[in-house]
């Protein structure tokens, strides 16, 4: 069997590291590893032996690098992928003292892409790049759009219609740069760059329902000659080296304008991951210079991400006892979730028990939605007027019934977990 190498996302709970985790956890050629220097919900998705939380693991601690070595050596860790910009540009900047290597690009394209300023100056030739103005100047032109310059997320972002405007958010915020105001559409550009240099893909995509400078509603979308363009300049201009990305807006004169650049995967790369880039197993193979190759399917694709809710649990069993109808089949189909829950139990040694009061041939109704009755552990087949109850040995056991009254009996009689089809999801890992 192929060894896996141990990757580490950091921080892992991040949105950008949970698109990593879900592009990675079925690789078999990868090992993951997640850690995250306060409580967030990297602690959810990983299992304990592979996930820490330590506050230490903050680089602006002094002792960072020597605690995050400490880490590496504790997990034999082999790569890192960093998570945020800030983190990036410091792994980036202190490879030399890091006992991994970390996927991302140049200490150059690390350092302009994190500040605005840096960005601006850098491609201040070329036509895409937006009009910047001084605090000074006497010459702007209202309105004008302020941001800090080592902000991300959206943050401090403001519209000034004039200097009174101007003067009052410079007053407030510190570090802000002025550049002309973009009415138009906004993009993002999903891009990849082999570790020879050569841009292998471009992908453009809406930025739908922003919240906390993330977009929550993605679609691809067609890839021009004056995206392409921009893309290609900036790969020409900047080392960079996998995954990167870049987002641009349309002036008044409905002509796109760099906003800002950053040299790592994106939170909604997922989209083309989705069409076959899997961006971050590309950076990995990249990353130890493996020439790789792009995939892609032809077809539109549209993303929507909305909060979704996992659970821990200390509840402990051996034996599931479940329902057919209407728990396992479900308005005359498979229960996809049930399903799930199903052989994650099989797959971890817990016996599944079937007990039901199926009024027709159960062997044919089995087979006829494909399921296999050597699934079950022991199939308990009784009558209607019969009580499910009578029939469970509530020992390391809990129950799960679409019918109230059974699931009411069962916790009355035998005091074990009862659970509707509803409440599988807190048993999902």
């Amino acid at each position: 069997m192929q060894k896996k190498t141990n990757i580490l996302i950091v921080p892992a709970g991040s949105e950008i590291g949970i698109e990593i985790f879900h592009s990675l956890k079925y690789s078999h050629h990868i090992n993951l590893f997640g850690a995250s220097g306060k409580s967030d919900h990297a602690e959810f998705i990983y299992d304990e032996n592979h996930y820490i939380e330590n506050e230490n693991l903050y680089i602006s601690n002094e002792q960072f690098i020597y605690y995050f070595n400490e880490l590496l050596s504790n997990f034999k860790i082999e790569f890192i992928y960093p998570t945020h910009d800030d983190i990036a540009n410091f792994l980036a900047k202190n490879q030399i003292h890091i006992k991994a290597k970390v996927i991302t690009s140049s200490i150059q394209a690390n350092h302009i892409s994190r500040f605005k300023k840096e960005t601006y100056y850098h491609f201040k030739n070329y036509d895409f790049c937006p009009i910047v103005y001084s605090h000074e100047s006497k010459e702007i032109k209202f309105p004008v759009f302020l941001k800090p310059n080592d902000g991300q997320g959206g943050k401090e972002g403001f519209v000034a219609d004039n200097f009174n405007e101007l003067n009052f958010y410079f007053s407030k915020y510190k570090n802000l740069i002025i550049t002309e105001f973009l009415p138009g559409e906004e993009l993002s550009v999903d891009c990849f760059t082999d570790f020879k240099g050569n841009l292998l893909f471009i992908g453009p995509r809406t930025r739908e329902r922003i919240q906390m400078g993330i977009s929550f509603r993605s679609t691809s979308v067609e890839l021009t000659e004056e995206i392409k363009y921009i893309a290609n300049t900036i790969n020409n201009n900047l080392k960079l080296n996998g995954a990167w990305f870049f987002q641009i807006k349309k002036d008044s004169h409905y002509k796109y304008k760099l906003l800002e650049l950053a040299p790592r995967q994106s939170s909604t790369m997922g989209v083309y991951r989705h069409s076959g880039i899997n961006f971050a197993l590309l950076s990995f193979f990249n990353a130890q210079n493996i020439p790789v190759k792009i995939l892609k399917n032809e077809y539109p694709i549209k993303l929507d991400r909305c909060l979704q809710n996992r659970y821990k649990t200390s509840l402990l069993y051996k034996y599931v006892y479940i329902d057919f109808d209407e728990t396992i089949i479900s308005n005359g189909k498979v229960h996809e979730r049930v399903m799930a829950f199903l052989y994650q139990c099989k797959n971890n040694k817990i016996d599944l028990i079937l007990i039901t009061k199926h009024t027709h041939d159960l062997k044919k109704t089995l087979q006829e939605y494909s399921i296999a009755t050597n699934l079950f552990k022991k199939i308990i087949h009784i009558s209607e007027k019969e009580n499910k109850w009578e029939y469970i040995n509530p020992n390391n056991a809990i129950f799960i019934d679409n019918y109230w009254i059974d699931r009411y009996q069962v916790k009355e009689k035998l005091g074990i977990p009862v659970f509707d089809v509803d409440a599988i999801e807190c048993l999902l890992k």
